[in-house]
């Protein structure tokens, strides 16, 4: 019991979440936009953010500034950002730990390996994930699966339909509750909507990637996500990294929560 309120806290009545994920100083340092997480944390919930993903040294941190907001706190630790090639994590806090700070559902980031090259890096990823699940139900708290093809940070032409499909599967079969996965538009009349038909009825929040050159391409695909039948976004630099990040969750809002086209919200970014 208590998976499904910790959820609530996490998706509107709508079924929906905008979730700004700030869990990059463990493996990037103080990033601009997150060298003063105090500022970020304000910044963002201010502008209505409907849930954080946090490392668990900021949520104990910043424990009063969360307030409502819901929290996902990650479980696993990927290298730093000097291991280049290395697309493994290691489970280093425990579902109880994650309680204590208050979380609404724990994370890790999983595989499978898609180069057939690294079996070690589905093995990881099946560890960390029966770990977590035995833990989560003994405490109730909803497993959130981060799963990219070929692991965390992967070469760009890991990521495609047929690969999506395998990792939601995956993910789904073992037991996660709630999925954070990469948005690829679909080709040869395949889209994203069988990412999300295929997980058997694990909601997908999309997860935001690297900070983006194009914010009308950006913002396009979460669109055309949502109308795949994603239900709503994971996002990290895109957010804090903007000029204006309140003006970000504004645009976000319009499409997730509001039902406004693209160009409508797109016009939240002029203030």
């Amino acid at each position: 019991m208590g998976t499904i309120k910790r959820l609530n806290h996490i998706f509107r009545e709508d079924g929906n979440a905008i979730i700004t994920a700030i869990d990059h100083g463990v493996n990037s340092g103080p990033m601009k936009g997150i060298e003063h997480m105090e500022q970020t944390l304000k910044t963002v919930i201010d502008a209505g953010t409907d849930a954080l993903i946090l490392n668990i040294g900021i949520a104990k941190k910043y424990e009063r500034l969360l307030g409502r907001t819901g929290l996902i706190v990650r479980a696993d630790f990927p290298c730093t950002d000097y291991a280049r090639g290395s697309h493994d994590s290691i489970l280093c806090v425990a579902v109880e730990e994650a309680v204590k700070v208050g979380a609404d559902a724990v994370l890790f980031n999983g595989g499978p390996d898609i180069s057939g090259e690294d079996i070690g890096l589905e093995r990881c990823m099946i560890s960390i994930m029966s770990t977590l699940r035995r833990e989560c139900e003994r405490y109730g708290m909803p497993l959130v699966a981060e799963m990219v093809p070929g692991g965390f940070n992967p070469p760009p032409e890991y990521i495609n339909i047929d690969s999506l499909k395998l990792a939601a599967r995956v993910a789904a079969e073992a037991g996660a509750d709630m999925l954070k996965m990469p948005y690829r538009p679909g080709t040869d009349g395949h889209g994203y909507e069988e990412v999300v038909q295929g997980c058997e009825g694990l909601p997908i929040v999309v997860l935001g990637g690297a900070k983006t050159n194009s914010q009308e391409q950006f913002f396009a695909n979460i669109d055309d996500a949502m109308k795949c039948g994603a239900h709503g976004v994971a996002i990290g630099r895109n957010i804090w990294g903007h000029e204006h990040p309140d003006r970000v969750i504004k645009l976000l809002k319009g499409l997730i929560h509001e039902g406004e086209d693209l160009k409508t919200a797109m016009g939240h970014l002029e203030g």
